[in-house]
């Protein structure tokens, strides 16, 4: 068991962990909507030179979703109970370029990850955006070689974004004159750096104490605990190549394994220490998906386009990845 002494932050944000966050709703079979107004898919406009999407990010109390795409950096916004989309932030907006996790805190506002937006040009790492769209934060994280992943909302209110080059995990924060970035997490003396994308996919523990992530390149998980700690989490039998997105629902987790064309569901224990392989899945073979986010009882999973052939309409997400 190997451990590594975080930032100062994680002494204050423990103070915070007890009594943050409701349950996480259950989740009807994907596609199961008759009869209750809602579609079973969305339609998300792409553009002429083709659209690849990625991640998603969900906003339970007001029923909105938005998600990423990466070869312009636009940002959709849909919702709930309609199938049509929109472009809500265009392409190059305050010098985004490409874009990759998103997720939405209780104030609805939007945080979006870059990737390698910022990676040799300077740009911005990641943005933050109020629900009417206004740019709060356009900010560099304080590391080199950056390719900002996914994002989770922690118990203390704040963004955690994982880093798919290094093992490094950065806070984004508004302490009251305005957001700034910070190194989290360094488990770089813990989790080998491989050739590909690390670390990705992050949730939140059902006990609110830990991070779980993948390192869908060597089909790995990790616990990274508020009390400094960083564990890999082993799942015996269980394939975990190409882990992406993750999804937890109370102490379910689904494992959306993109290029494996996969589901994955691990029933994982309450601290995100253990898990157990539940099930696997074969997802439809002529598609790729990535990220998934559950919304209004449902998982919305964004099929991406992502592959060696030129994307082509239709670009959706859907709650059928079968």
């Amino acid at each position: 068991m190997a451990h590594r002494t975080f930032a100062a932050i994680v002494a204050a944000t423990t103070l915070g962990l007890a009594g943050i966050a409701a349950a996480a709703p259950a989740v009807a079979a994907p596609g199961n909507d008759a009869g209750n107004g809602r579609p079973s898919s969305y339609a998300l406009t792409g553009d002429a030179a083709g659209s690849r999407f990625e991640g998603i990010g969900a906003d339970e109390r007001r029923g909105v979703f938005y998600v990423s795409e990466v070869t312009g950096g636009e940002i959709h916004r849909g919702t709930v109970g309609s199938s049509a989309t929109e472009e809500w932030l265009p392409e190059g907006a305050d010098g985004r370029f490409t874009a990759r996790g998103i997720t939405v805190d209780a104030a609805g506002n939007v945080y979006i990850a870059g990737g390698p937006n910022g990676l040799g040009t300077g740009r911005p790492d990641v943005w933050v955006y109020s629900p009417e769209g206004e740019l709060l934060a356009a900010l560099r994280m304080p590391a080199d070689d950056v390719f900002v992943n996914d994002v989770a909302i922690g118990p203390d209110g704040a963004a955690y974004f994982t880093d798919s080059n290094d093992a490094r995990i950065y806070r984004v924060a508004d302490a009251g004159a305005g957001f700034t970035a910070a190194v989290w997490a360094d488990a770089s003396d813990v989790i080998d750096r491989a050739a590909g994308f690390n670390l990705g996919g992050i949730v939140l523990s059902t006990d609110r104490s830990a991070f779980v992530v993948a390192q869908g390149n060597v089909g790995k998980m990790w616990r990274f605990g508020f009390d400094g700690s960083v564990n890999e989490i082993v799942v015996r039998g269980a394939d975990l190549v190409n882990a992406d997105g993750l999804v937890r629902q109370g102490s379910t987790l689904t494992v959306v394994r993109n290029f494996s064309h996969a589901l994955t569901t691990l029933r994982v224990t309450a601290d995100g220490a253990g898990a157990t392989l539940v099930a696997d899945e074969a997802t439809a073979a002529d598609k790729v998906f990535t990220t998934a986010k559950t919304l209004h009882g449902r998982i919305l999973f964004v099929e991406s386009e992502f592959g060696p052939d030129a994307p082509t309409p239709p670009y959706q997400v859907t709650t059928n990845p079968f």
